[in-house]
């Protein structure tokens, strides 16, 4: 192995061009951690705040990426043969150390997950943010349980996408929102069971479905239509704040007495490597293998593509989760 290895640097906060490929040094794994051959990548929106300057956390230059799966390259504590697939996200890729944008990416150990699996790795690659994130919103966000109704804001989103995937497993009514009628045909191919589309004001139309309000609902989009989708919610039901496709990240008048209706809770959701169990993970792969599960792959891309792929993110065009090959 050459002693450099291809990675994109972002030099300083900027538009999509601030990408840069080019050749770095290979990083070695210090005590405690362990180098990954990065097989894919997938895409998220906090990859896009950080290019852009607007993340809370991280230093430039970076090598960005906050997941990557790929196959073990360098293991000194022994405790993962070379070659063994694996997973790795979070806990400070890409912002306090260099991410998984590269051939080769060093973590911590304990945000390691492995797995075995014989799928592509642009389907792999798709899997261990948008799976943490859709898993733990329904079990943390929401302590969802079976056969419940769940609303989706912002479904055709990975996550969203992802997270009518799991609930469907669940034997849960799944109704998500997309502002395109273009996208019914998609959200309908992950088992969705109502699609609305989205005007701003959804309430209506989920009390209509569902008189008394869902059990629970994932807010994909952002705090503009927080106080909408609190309303769709039943008493004693869970709305959780997933995600920010709005990049509308706070509320600047928020007064509890008019935002949150009786008895509605609110949560939030972000979780770590650690929260996404080696067991669900592999679960999940077993089974989109036996074509049980699907992972909703929009567009994959080669590293070479990246700040096309950056456009296409902030855009709004892959339809689902984005993922580059290495």
């Amino acid at each position: 192995m050459s002693a450099t290895m291809r990675a994109v640097v972002v030099d300083q906060a900027g538009g999509p061009e601030v990408l840069q490929v080019r050749r770095i040094p290979v990083p070695l794994p210090a005590p405690g951690w362990l180098r990954i051959k990065v097989k894919a990548f997938g895409l998220n929106r906090s990859e896009l705040h950080f290019r852009q300057g607007q993340a809370y956390s991280g230093t430039f230059p970076r090598v960005p990426g906050i997941e990557a799966v790929g196959l073990v390259d360098q293991d000194p504590s022994g405790w993962l043969a070379p070659g063994t697939q694996v997973a790795t996200m979070m806990g400070g890729m890409g912002r306090e150390f260099d991410g998984g944008y590269a051939e080769l990416v060093t973590v911590p150990a304990a945000q390691v997950i492995p797995f075995r699996s014989d799928l592509p790795w642009e389907v792999l690659g798709a899997v261990p943010e948008m799976l943490q994130t859709a898993a733990g919103s329904l079990r943390v966000g929401l302590e969802a349980r079976d056969g419940q109704t769940l609303l989706i804001r912002g479904g055709t989103s990975s996550i969203g996408l992802a997270l009518a995937v799991l609930a469907k497993a669940r034997d849960m009514t799944v109704i998500s929102t997309t502002r395109s009628e273009s996208r019914r045909e998609l959200l309908e191919s992950v088992g969705v069971d109502h699609v609305l589309i989205d005007d701003g004001v959804i309430a209506p139309a989920i009390r209509e479905l569902v008189p008394d309000g869902v059990d629970g609902a994932v807010e994909l989009v952002g705090t503009n239509v927080l106080r909408d989708t609190l309303r769709a919610v039943r008493t004693g039901g869970v709305a959780c704040f997933t995600g920010m496709l709005s990049d509308q990240w706070t509320v600047s008048e928020f007064y509890p007495m008019d935002w949150l209706p009786n008895g509605v809770r609110l949560t939030a959701y972000s979780g770590e490597s650690a929260d996404l169990a080696p067991a669900t993970l592999q679960d999940f792969v077993d089974e989109v293998a036996a074509g049980r599960a699907v992972v909703p792959v929009g567009r994959v891309y080669r590293l070479d593509d990246i700040a096309q792929a950056h456009r296409d993110m902030e855009a709004g065009t892959i339809g689902g989760k984005g993922v580059v090959l290495t």
